[in-house]
């Protein structure tokens, strides 16, 4: 792929990046909270601020969400139709599901809340020589938190090309906060339904050549002086569905030591088509599928940016993370996201235990946003 498709050198006469009320941009400056962004959006700023290697972006805030479910006069009719429902019954939850993201996908943006979200895209868009796709991932207020895992729940959207997709997708994330698996989740752990908002990240797209998670501790037995990663070519979403095996590796997290790795099949990798203008499933080669997708020193990058992410929070993280084909060695490990580890970063912290062989990612008790792919 040509360098300048994915160009991700800033121009040098890129215009100051302006946050307004309905949008707030990855290094605006303004402080990020959790009731503007959500959890994702909130991260993204942190992670920004705090100079690690983050994408360019921005967050279409709450606030706009809020002003949108206003002007429709919708959210009484929401609350009506969740009331009383039967997590149980997957059925009647699907249908009303439906209905609510049917509801919210057809009305329009507010005026002026549509021309805050098309300068925002233009001002990212003039960063770069050329027009770059973008990612639209959703950003629940309640998601990413310390006592609950909401990964999966709510939709991303891939590789979006011109502000007429972007804008379609952003209101596809406001109706994933009315996904089933949402309301099921919230049903069950009795969280009310009044009160959530939305936040929604619109980010510089990677030219992944090889992506992964990353926990700084051993998902299998909690242990905190573990690294462990899981990773596989080309874009995240094949090791999310399950299609294919990543390579998992654990490290020493002191000396970054290799203690254990597991080689997963690979045997085929998401990767855009620059001819179709979406991203494809393309084969992996026998001798690319028999050998682990990272060198030693992109390993211990990895390991490395974890472990600055989980300084930086204070807690175990787990983290998404991708090396851009386009960029050069040394400069091209991106950090996506990070949340805290729920599964054993709740716990007592313990002396370290001895390893037990892990596995590949679906073993490891964690899982990614679930990725909708723009053709």
């Amino acid at each position: 792929m040509s360098a300048t498709i994915m160009e991700t050198t800033t121009m040098q006469d890129t215009p100051a990046m302006q946050d307004t009320e309905y949008i707030q941009f990855f290094d605006g400056g303004t402080e990020p909270t959790l009731a503007n962004l959500g959890g994702k959006g909130a991260s993204l700023v942190t992670m920004t601020s705090a100079g690690m290697p983050v994408p360019p972006g921005f967050v279409v805030t709450t606030a706009q969400f809020d002003a949108f479910m206003h002007e429709a006069g919708i959210t009484d009719h929401i609350h009506a139709l969740l009331a009383g429902l039967n997590p149980e019954d997957v059925a009647e939850v699907d249908a009303v599901s439906a209905t609510i993201r049917a509801d919210i996908e057809s009305r329009p943006i507010p005026t002026e809340a549509r021309a805050q979200t098309v300068a925002a895209y233009e001002a990212l868009q003039s960063r770069f020589d050329t027009p770059v796709p973008v990612a639209v991932r959703s950003s629940a207020t309640a998601e990413d938190l310390p006592d609950a895992s909401f990964a999966g729940q709510q939709d991303t959207y891939l590789w979006l090309e011109g502000f007429s997709a972007v804008g379609e997708h952003i209101r596809k994330c406001w109706a994933s906060l009315y996904t089933s698996r949402a309301i099921i989740y919230r049903l069950k752990n009795n969280i009310p339904n009044e009160g959530l908002s939305m936040a929604v990240v619109v980010q510089k797209m990677v030219n992944a050549k090889a992506s992964g998670v990353a926990m700084t501790l051993d998902p299998t037995n909690g242990d905190r002086s573990k690294i462990t990663i899981d990773a596989s070519y080309g874009v995240g979403e094949m090791v999310v569905s399950g299609q294919v095996t990543p390579d998992n590796i654990v490290l020493d997290k002191v000396t970054l030591t290799l203690i254990n790795e597991h080689l997963g099949d690979k045997h085929a990798e998401l990767v855009p088509d620059l001819a179709a203008r979406k991203l494809v499933e393309r084969e992996v080669d026998a001798e690319r599928r028999a050998r682990r997708c990272l060198t030693d020193a992109q390993l211990s990058a990895v390991a490395t940016l974890a472990k600055r992410a989980e300084k930086h929070y204070k807690c175990p993280q787990d983290i998404e993370w991708a090396l851009d084909a386009d960029l050069p060695d040394g400069e091209n490990l991106l950090l996506l996201q990070a949340r805290p580890e729920t599964v054993h970063s709740s716990k007592p912290k313990t002396e370290p235990t001895s390893t037990v062989p892990a596995g590949p990612a679906a073993s490891s008790g964690f899982s990614w946003n679930s990725v909708k792919l723009f053709a």
